[in-house]
């Protein structure tokens, strides 16, 4: 290389200063990795982080865990990989017109269900749940709840790469520990992410709970449609284009407040016609067996465990457990189940 001679990378951050808003992230500016390691030549810092994710073991996991219907048999049936990539893409189309940092915006979003539990929400009440029993018995080691996003920053901290982590920089590790619940993360490009997966999953769960029968169309109410559109694709044009717009100049992402309310109200009739009370949840107690099942099993025959699980002696075994379990897709979940409680046939 010629001396003096800007490397690829460096473009892209010189890019980033002359052509990014001023709340951006930028490239140049992160807070860096827990463990320094030599930029790269062709990547920006968030590039990179990208790859690292789209590499990891967990994030081929997400092609065969659940997202609203628990191990779904038809072809088109989103999966917690194909919500990762919706969520992915509505997220740089906000962050390209809102001027923002759009590979950081991109990592984050690859990242932020690696976590998830076989079963979706499901699993995650399950070993909430189990959790919160350990705690009450007085077992160590255990924190007493369980949280997908929590687990998801543990993904890449502690378990992927054979126990050494993925070492992302601070701002892909915020975002993907705070894109739900409470807390909001310290970046723009985090807060995009936040409120793009509400977007894309209210959406395709109308759209999967519509192709299941469980839910017509026509049934969503009048004043909601109004608003956001009565089609998959014109709602979250619309929802797209209003949060940009009423985001345009601010230091946070929303929509408007007539497009919140009405996205609000969205999320709760699904819960009444969807995730709470449908055929898509009758299978619940089932799955949450198999999860528990699991859990108390390995717990209590913790040589069965992947040797990857008991090179962390420094953990808790419930700790262990659940990085296990929890990693599971649903369908080997429920072959794990059948082997370990399941009569196996007698072959002749």
């Amino acid at each position: 290389m010629e001396k003096n001679k800007l490397t690829l990378r460096e473009l892209y951050e010189q890019q980033e200063s002359e052509l990014l808003a001023e709340n951006a992230k930028l490239s140049k500016d992160t807070k860096g990795r827990a463990k320094p390691i030599e930029p790269c030549p062709l990547r920006t810092c968030y590039q990179r982080d990208r790859d690292r994710i789209i590499h990891s073991k967990a994030f081929r996991r997400l092609i065969n865990k659940t997202q609203v219907f628990l191990a779904p048999e038809g072809d088109h049936y989103r999966t917690r990989l194909t919500h990762t990539l919706e969520v992915s893409q509505i997220s740089r189309t906000i962050a390209r017109a809102l001027r923002l940092n759009e590979d950081l915006t991109e990592a984050i979003a690859l990242g932020h269900d690696l976590g998830h539990t076989p079963f979706g929400h499901v699993g995650e009440q399950a070993i909430d749940e189990i959790f919160k029993e350990l705690k009450d018995t007085g077992t160590g080691g255990v924190p007493g709840y369980f949280r997908h996003n929590e687990q998801s920053l543990r993904v890449v901290d502690v378990i992927e790469y054979d126990g050494k982590g993925l070492n992302l920089t601070w701002e892909v590790r915020d975002g993907i520990r705070n894109h739900t619940g409470d807390k909001d993360p310290e970046t723009m490009e985090g807060k995009i992410v936040k409120v793009a997966d509400r977007i894309a999953y209210i959406n395709h769960d109308i759209d999967d709970a519509a192709r299941a029968g469980i839910l017509n169309i026509a049934d969503i109410p009048d004043k909601l449609t109004h608003v956001l559109g009565k089609y998959h694709g014109v709602r979250i044009n619309n929802m797209v284009y209003n949060l940009v717009e009423y985001s345009r100049g601010k230091n946070e992402v929303s929509m408007s407040p007539d497009f919140m309310e009405a996205m609000l109200e969205l999320r709760e009739f699904l819960f009444e016609q969807v995730y709470l009370g449908s055929a898509a949840k009758s299978e619940n107690d089932k799955a949450k067996n198999v999860i528990r099942s699991l859990f108390l099993w390995f717990l209590k025959n913790p040589g069965l465990l992947p040797p990857e699980f008991h090179a962390k002696s420094e953990e808790e075994l419930p700790v262990r457990v659940c990085d296990y379990v929890a990693g599971m897709t649903d369908r080997y979940a429920i072959k794990t189940f059948e082997d370990y409680f399941i009569p196996q046939v007698w072959m002749v």
